[in-house]
């Protein structure tokens, strides 16, 4: 059992690293990516998961989308392969902000590079990347210090899908406030749901938290009840691929169920997302588009049948959370709770020098929140 953080998402200046999830947990292999086209189909098939780490991949995806643009191209020329490789890479999934969040950033910083050689305005968008890449970092450790206010030493929480360290820069988000409890000497321990059809929380979570050297007991999303009417958990915390500005939660499927349940058993249900993952453009849950997937992966799941070849299947990769069933939504400049219609604003308009919290202060709730 290893104690390392692995890398999912790296560029060495040609060619874009990608740990491939869809081979875990037997097989460690990263590919190779060199064509925008593979960085969209590594996104499109999960291989890059995980909303911080697919709009990581975006931004060097989009860089190696334009980086063989002539150099004797006009600006004009240049923002026309930029948009269209642009839409291109934002069609492979339409439900996780943080892709067009990061697409929406390359553009930015195209349009404020305006008047530079084509050649600089590259390097100025894989600045940009990298830029992207290691404030996901910084982000997450800090929502792992604000989360890490919410915990106590020897508590057991309960997880869902993959909200770690591979599907980020690295310290995840629903699992940071654990490699940072672990960082300060604490003994905290993980249920993590199974999380079907794709099985993120038993082929990704329970194996990355193995590799650090973390406490977890893997379970089948149909455990969850029983395990919370043991005593056995103490908090529930989520990752997020969107948030819309009512605090409507919009997660991997089963996450609602989820949150149901920790409310039955009156457990605190914690959404931990970064800022660019909240979408103040979008109203509520409603407005959230949900990807539907492919019936292969529930009816023939990894080549193997598990039903009829022909029966009728309903496969939404995700579900949303009304904001009544979240306790506190983590993010990187504080936790917000109830009314999120108006903490979500305020939360925007906080300055981004934002004061780390203290830690371990109450076994249910922390006595920081500013928003």
């Amino acid at each position: 059992m290893g104690t390392e953080q692995i890398q999912s998402v790296s560029f060495d200046g040609k060619t874009l690293h990608i740990l491939d999830q869809t081979k875990l947990p037997a097989l460690k292999q990263f590919l190779q990516i060199t064509t925008i086209e593979h960085c969209w189909q590594a996104i499109k098939e999960l291989k890059v998961r995980g909303a911080p780490a697919i709009g990581i991949a975006a931004a060097y995806g989009l860089f190696l989308g334009v980086r063989d643009v002539c150099s004797s191209a006009t600006f004009d020329e240049f923002d026309h392969v930029f948009q269209e490789k642009s839409d291109y890479l934002a069609s492979s999934r339409p439900t996780a902000v943080n892709l067009f969040w990061a697409l929406k950033r390359m553009r930015a910083r195209l349009m404020a590079e305006k008047g530079h050689s084509i050649e600089d305005l590259k390097a100025k968008l894989l600045q940009e990347a990298h830029a992207i890449k290691a404030e996901d970092e910084e982000v997450c450790r800090s929502i792992g210090l604000h989360g890490l206010s919410l915990l106590h030493d020897g508590m057991t929480i309960l997880t869902h899908c993959n909200a770690g360290g591979i599907a980020t820069a690295k310290y995840g988000t629903a699992l940071a406030p654990v490699y940072l409890a672990k960082e300060h000497g604490w003994n905290v321990k993980v249920f993590a749901d199974e999380t079907r059809p794709l099985l993120q929380g038993s082929r990704l979570t329970a194996w990355e938290l193995q590799e650090a050297g973390i406490d977890v007991t893997l379970i089948t999303d149909s455990m969850a009840a029983f395990v919370m009417a043991k005593g056995w958990v103490q908090a529930v915390i989520v990752g997020c691929d969107r948030v819309a500005a009512n605090g409507d939660v919009a997660n991997k499927i089963g996450t609602y169920g989820l949150a149901l349940l920790a409310k039955a058993h009156q457990i605190p249900f914690y959404v931990a997302a970064p800022m660019s993952t909240i979408d103040m453009e979008t109203a509520s849950g409603a407005h959230i588009p949900i990807e539907e997937r492919d019936a292969r992966e529930i009816i023939n799941g990894f080549g193997v049948p598990t039903a009829p070849a022909d029966v009728k299947v309903f496969n939404p990769a995700f579900d949303v959370t009304p904001n009544e069933l979240i306790t506190a939504i983590i993010t990187e400049k504080g936790i917000v709770r109830q009314p999120y219609q108006e903490s979500l604003i305020e939360l925007f308009k906080e300055k981004s020098e934002n004061s780390m919290p203290q830690y371990g202060n109450s076994e249910e709730g922390n006595q920081h929140v500013t928003a």
